[in-house]
């Protein structure tokens, strides 16, 4: 059985923990030791590393998550045939039968809109790529590998994000930072394993929910932790008024000792995550200060990510954060950018969604690169879904929209174990059908596992009968023609 499977059943069992008490209250305090350093989880009983399976190439993710379908028709999968199939009805044979939001569903035309960009080849592959709103991503062409085949079953913002972050579509189960969380603990003693931020585009979108950073049926202790923008970057941190740190720290002894007394009589695993996340917590007081002041960091370091990169909340501010976040251990670091649901007036809305990440993106990749980061960490840029060759609405000149398209979008990643230079996979002439070497959301989620040193097919926890994991029940697999 899988070691994990096996502690996480232990962990439920309260008649087995009633009479190992003992030995759980040990397992609750030997959490808060610096322990995890390596990045290897113990396996129950410590008979010795349980994970990595395998020696891994990354150490760590940054997740760039474009919230709201960013257009890879108009970012990064363009083809010169799209010119002349401006303004024609998308053929059935193309469409053939999809299933469409309803947003879409009543029209009665299809027509097929271009992009109105300029695109050219970059890099020394010579890959396409919108250079009116991407030159900086542009520039890191040959650092990247560019997946053109992402495709997933969902049609709609909330079950897509849920489906690409937690491997299914179903509310409750863990996010991939959480499994990452539980699996491989943190290169920190002083910060989580797994922080998110969010910042909002030109305009808000979709609503985000702090399940999409949550455990699931994973001890609470293994969540995200949402960092905000303002003097209280982590809600509740600070001591209330009146209360110094040595009285914090008397008052959390005396509440581990009741804490641990109730461990011990009824065998609760949240009572051990609870005593987890108090002690990480008043640790947090001292590390979070010194992590979120940016001012020490020299002005070509702002240069380079931009001129948002001094606002606090900014992507671009939340871009250095998450190299200082990496430098400091945070394994698992998710940014949230809302607002890239264009269903209509994409020219404009998309520039100005790509003027805000652009440069930031290409600058945190530069900058791992620059302090020999790179190489193990795999930073990831995407969304849940891509949008439709054909408009949305009213076709004009200069103006349009596109619906929610999950049969392919673009995803690229860099660093970590992954290709550099690297185009993967093909659309037809519409970017709306894939002719060769699709990837599939849960396939990349396999891959993304493996450059970490897991076995995505190993790695799994029994929950309501089932052995479950981050890629789902189905067959999937890793995309090894991506990695190096």
């Amino acid at each position: 059985m899988n070691p994990l499977t096996e502690l996480h059943q232990i962990n439920n069992r309260r008649q087995f923990l009633g009479r190992s008490c003992s030995l759980l209250g040990g397992a609750a305090l030997s959490s808060l030791l610096p322990s995890r350093l390596s990045g290897a989880v113990s396996a129950p009983g410590g008979s010795g590393p349980a994970l990595p399976h395998f020696a891994p190439k990354a150490k760590r993710v940054i997740y760039l998550f474009m919230a709201g379908g960013p257009s890879h028709i108009d970012m990064f999968d363009y083809k010169p045939a799209m010119k002349d199939l401006h303004g024609t009805e998308l053929p059935e044979s193309i469409r053939n039968g999809q299933r469409i939001t309803g947003m879409t569903s009543g029209q009665k035309e299809f027509p097929c809109v271009a992009p109105m960009f300029n695109f050219e080849r970059v890099g020394e592959r010579g890959t396409w790529m919108n250079t009116d709103i991407l030159p900086h991503t542009a520039s890191i062409a040959d650092k990247i590998t560019l997946i053109r085949t992402m495709n997933t079953e969902a049609i709609n913002h909330d079950p897509a994000i849920t489906y690409i972050n937690t491997g299914t579509q179903q509310f409750g189960h863990p996010s991939m930072g959480s499994w990452l969380a539980y699996g491989l603990g943190s290169l920190s003693d002083n910060l989580p394993a797994y922080v998110t931020m969010i910042s909002t585009g030109k305009k808000p979108g979709q609503a985000l929910y702090a399940r999409l950073w949550g455990s699931g049926f994973l001890p609470s202790k293994y969540q995200g932790v949402q960092f905000r923008s303002g003097d209280d970057p982590v809600l509740y941190l600070n001591n209330p008024e009146g209360i110094d740190r040595e009285l914090r720290r008397g008052m959390l002894d005396g509440l581990g000792d009741l804490n641990r007394q109730r461990l011990q009589e009824v065998g609760d695993p949240e009572i051990a995550s609870r005593i987890s996340q108090y002690e990480m917590a008043f640790r947090m007081q001292s590390s979070v200060p010194d992590l979120m002041e940016t001012k020490e960091e020299p002005d070509y370091i702002f240069d380079q990510y931009g001129p948002q990169s001094r606002e606090k909340g900014s992507f671009a501010s939340n871009c250095l954060l998450a190299r200082r976040m990496a430098e400091r251990g945070v394994r698992f670091i998710q940014l949230f950018h809302r607002g890239w649901d264009q269903h209509g007036n994409l020219p404009k809305d998309l520039s100005g969604n790509c003027e805000s990440v652009d440069q930031p993106a290409a600058a945190l990749v530069k900058d791992l690169e620059e302090r020999g980061m790179l190489e193990d960490t795999a930073v990831v840029f995407g969304g849940e879904f891509g949008r439709t060759i054909y408009s949305q609405g009213k076709l004009t000149k200069d103006n349009h929209g596109r619906d929610h398209h999950g049969r392919c979008f673009s995803t690229w990643v860099a660093g970590g174990g992954f290709k550099a230079g690297y185009d993967h996979g093909e659309t037809d002439d519409y970017a709306y059908n894939i002719v060769k070497d699709p990837v599939h959301i849960n396939d990349f989620n396999a891959t993304v596992l493996h450059t970490l040193g897991i076995n995505h097919e190993r790695f799994t926890v029994k929950h309501q009968g089932l052995d479950s994991r981050l890629t789902g029940v189905e067959n999937r697999r890793v995309v090894k023609e991506i990695l190096t």
